[in-house]
């Protein structure tokens, strides 16, 4: 089976003439479907999608991983040049009132920065479940991932507004995509928010298939302490992971540990990435 992995929008950029934005977008072809995770914070993925010449119309499905801006905001930017309808793959959760206090001691909002009703009426189709949701024989959204490590845990800094009062936000609704290939399983994450190895472990019992060929995408590990970086490494090594293409949360110092402990398995995969499997 033939895989084709494009990274439209991200912080950073491969080559000249992209746009860089906050947040995360990945393009996946396989089993003759093309199937888009995240959306990014705004203009840059539909931007970098006209440049590279990809015709956002072939788009089949859009899985969103969580309620962020930086992996939702890009939607009605995407649906206004695909000029179609399409189903929208979500937790009922991104709906939710988010908010974050990431950068100050101030919270500031956080969530989709549109209603529901704005994107249907650009052509979103919502599918809203928390099961996962199989899109053809070999590609499946994930729903929710349970939490197995004890290492692994939600930022403290993220928060849900319920009845006026900030709540530490579970995101119930952090979800990846999952490929099974020739090769095993491709795990594309969003964030990551719930755990990059829980989400590997999901994938696994969820396909029923052990071997990991790659993991790419966002990984939460940005601020992550030394004791959690070298479980995730010695975990990522124990389930041998052969491509590890980071992006968009990891955090450089983090990246950097992992670039130096994968070596030729490592990439990052920012915008303009695209990969042949």
């Amino acid at each position: 089976m033939s895989i084709k992995i494009t990274t439209l929008s991200e912080n950073t950029v491969s080559s000249p003439g992209l746009l860089a934005e906050w947040g995360l977008s990945i393009l996946v072809a396989a089993d003759g479907l093309n199937v888009l995770l995240d959306t990014g914070l705004s203009v840059s993925a539909a931007y970098n999608a006209t440049i590279m010449g990809i015709d956002l119309s072939q788009i089949d499905k859009i899985v969103l991983s969580h309620g962020h801006a930086d992996h939702t905001g890009g939607l009605l930017h995407i649906l206004k040049l695909m000029k179609k309808q399409v189903e929208v793959i979500a937790h009922p959760d991104i709906w939710s009132a988010k908010y974050s206090r990431t950068f100050g001691k101030n919270e500031r909002y956080a969530g989709t920065p549109f209603s529901q009703e704005a994107a249907e009426s650009l052509g979103a189709s919502f599918n809203l479940t928390k099961r996962e949701t199989w899109i053809s024989k070999n590609i499946v959204a994930s729903g929710e991932i349970t939490m197995q490590t004890d290492y692994e845990e939600i930022s403290p800094q993220l928060y849900v507004k319920e009845a006026g009062q900030l709540k530490p936000d579970p995101l119930r609704d952090d979800q990846a995509l999952f490929v099974k290939s020739d090769k095993g399983l491709i795990i594309i994450c969003g964030c990551a928010h719930r755990g990059v190895i829980n989400t590997i472990r999901h994938a696994q019992k969820l396909t029923g298939t052990k071997t990991v060929y790659a993991v790419l995408g966002g990984t939460h590990l940005t601020g992550a302490s030394l004791q959690r970086m070298n479980a995730t490494i010695a975990a990522l090594k124990e389930i041998g992971v052969k491509k590890l293409g980071v992006s968009h949360c990891t955090g450089l110092p983090q990246a950097a540990i992992l670039a130096r402990e994968f070596e030729k398995e490592f990439f990052f995969n920012n915008a303009g990435t695209c990969i042949d499997i």
